[in-house]
């Protein structure tokens, strides 16, 4: 029996409702699905820490029985070869992740020509989210509770609070 372990990477700072259709319809396709958190991504300093994300993935797929967090730095294809994985998964929103993601795959490919990239969109009222957007609209009052889990608000809010606080200390 073939089984079919895929790595789904990513910063998911924060994980929105787009990252969590795509995990749901990927753990359909594949045996084990692993979330990959990259600790070092070359993107601005994040917003939650790697374990405040590890354990917001792990709450919000927690239903799920083939599916898992893990974090990693460095390439990602040295993750796979680690983790015994055939697969990554990339979402595609738009043709500008296209051209990102294509870039990458044949990087990746290159790499290790065992490794396989999967694309798949999210489903259509998520393919305008993006984390980046979620913390954006987030920061200027706008209510997010439709495009990330109920948990992810909460963390969002503490967060926030705890900013604010800190900002208002001499």
């Amino acid at each position: 029996m073939h089984t079919v372990k895929a790595i789904y990477p990513g910063t998911f700072d924060p994980l929105t409702n787009g990252h969590l259709d795509l995990i749901a319809r990927a753990a359909k396709i594949v045996d084990q699905l692993v979330v990959a958190i990259l600790r070092n991504s070359e993107k601005a300093t994040p917003l939650f820490t790697v374990a405040e994300r590890e354990a917001m993935i792990a709450e919000a797929t927690s239903h799920f029985g083939n599916v898992s967090v893990a974090t990693f730095d460095g390439l990602l294809v040295d993750f796979a070869r680690q983790q015994g994985a055939k697969a990554v998964l990339r979402g595609i929103r738009a043709i500008s992740d296209y051209e990102y993601e294509l870039q990458m795959a044949m990087m990746n490919r290159k790499l290790d020509p065992e490794l396989e990239t999967l694309f798949m969109m999210p489903g259509e009222k998520y393919t305008y989210v993006s984390s980046r957007l979620i913390k954006g609209v987030f920061e200027l009052g706008g209510d997010v509770t439709a495009l990330v889990p109920p948990s992810v608000v909460d963390r969002l809010k503490r967060k926030t609070a705890a900013k604010l606080v800190g900002q208002h200390q001499p």
